[in-house]
């Protein structure tokens, strides 16, 4: 299959927007600070419409991108123990050295009564939890946004078994996957069973050659509903905020998957700008800021209650300009100082590849 020039440049786009977004979703707060307490009003409304409905939706936006270029070229081009062994670079080993220092910072930090209550408590911890902790065995790492690439590379081991079935039985298997993405049971192979719908929905988009430009006539139409739909849906957890009732959470999980069409619709529209096509460029720093960003904003929330000096929308504010900034700028001087290591730490995207596939695949997008 083709990946043209507008489709590669689309995917690329999507990874910055949706990996910056994810800023948003980990924003710290307490209990004084929860958004469900309504003391800033529409701001409040804002960062729950941001955290719990909109970006929401970048996990399984970014796993069905995964699955979609891992069978860009067929189910029987696939290598799978040279595939296996290639993930294993660049998805398992920054998900580890990411982790593992960060997982050090915490227990520095922690051992000098810094950072107490914002991060599980290492020093008491049983092997089990620090386990857990450092190699996400059981539940979500330190590193909390890097579950996403411990699963990933679950989906990618089992992706021999899920292009079969997608190949063989592409509604069942989708129909099936999809009810356990909305179902509170745990598989005990992914800590997000959304992600085997989302990882298979692209595999099936490359299988099945469907052509990824064909809702850009009606763009503005299934983004708008899309947003629409996230507002909504945010509106109404702001009502009934913090706890959730159960059709709400259903809810939830069925609208972050029907943000794959939609903010591919939106991607359309957003390529036609120049600041659109210059982000599409960034390489490696989508990576970098979905690794480093968590880290940052802990220890920027720790900084936050020690002064005690500002009110949470200063903090908040502050902290999405800081994170923003100063990650595209430690990403340039890493990769300018240290190349190898910067290699090491975003899983071998030091160049941005090629953005055209070509008819005789020498240029490829880059996964």
């Amino acid at each position: 299959m083709n990946v043209t020039a507008n489709v590669s440049s689309r995917i690329n786009l999507m990874r910055i927007v949706l990996i910056s977004g994810i800023v948003f979703v980990h924003i710290p707060f307490d209990t004084d600070s929860s958004p469900f307490q309504g003391v800033y009003g529409f701001f409040d409304w804002f960062r729950v419409f941001l955290r719990d409905s909109l970006f929401r939706v970048g996990v399984p936006c970014l796993s069905a991108i995964s699955g979609y270029l891992l069978f860009r070229h067929g189910e029987a081009s696939l290598d799978y123990g040279k595939t296996v062994r290639r993930k294993a670079k660049t998805v398992l080993l920054p998900f580890l050295v990411w982790n593992s220092a960060f997982f050090l910072l915490v227990l520095i930090l922690q051992n000098r009564g810094i950072g107490d209550g914002y991060i599980p408590d290492l020093t008491d911890a049983s092997p089990r939890t620090l386990a857990t902790l450092l190699f996400a065995v059981e539940g979500t790492p330190i590193n909390l946004p890097l579950y996403f690439l411990r699963d990933l590379f679950v989906c990618i081991l089992l992706s021999p078994l899920l292009a079969m079935l997608i190949s063989r039985y592409p509604l069942p298997t989708l129909a099936s996957l999809l009810l356990l993405a909305a179902l509170p049971v745990s598989l005990g192979i992914v800590l997000r069973n959304s992600i085997l719908f989302s990882f298979s929905f692209g595999i099936y988009l490359s299988l099945h050659r469907i052509d990824l430009t064909i809702i850009d006539r009606y763009a503005v139409r299934v983004g708008a509903a899309f947003l629409v739909l996230a507002m909504a849906w945010a509106t109404a957890a702001y009502i009934a905020g913090p706890d959730l009732p159960v059709w709400l959470v259903f809810g939830r999980d069925l609208m972050v998957l029907a943000g794959i069409p939609g903010f591919w619709a939106l991607s359309a529209i957003l390529i036609k700008s120049r600041l659109a096509q210059r982000l599409a460029e960034t390489g490696g720093l989508s990576f970098w800021i979905f690794c480093a960003h968590y880290p940052l904003l802990f220890c920027l929330f720790v900084l936050w209650n020690r002064s005690g000096a500002d009110p949470y929308p200063v903090f908040y504010l502050l902290a999405v300009g800081i994170t923003l900034t100063a990650l595209p700028l430690t990403n340039g001087l890493a990769r300018s100082a240290a190349p190898s290591f910067y290699n090491l730490l975003t899983g071998s995207r030091m160049q941005p590849r090629a953005s055209v596939l070509t008819v005789d695949r020498r240029q490829t997008t880059s996964e």
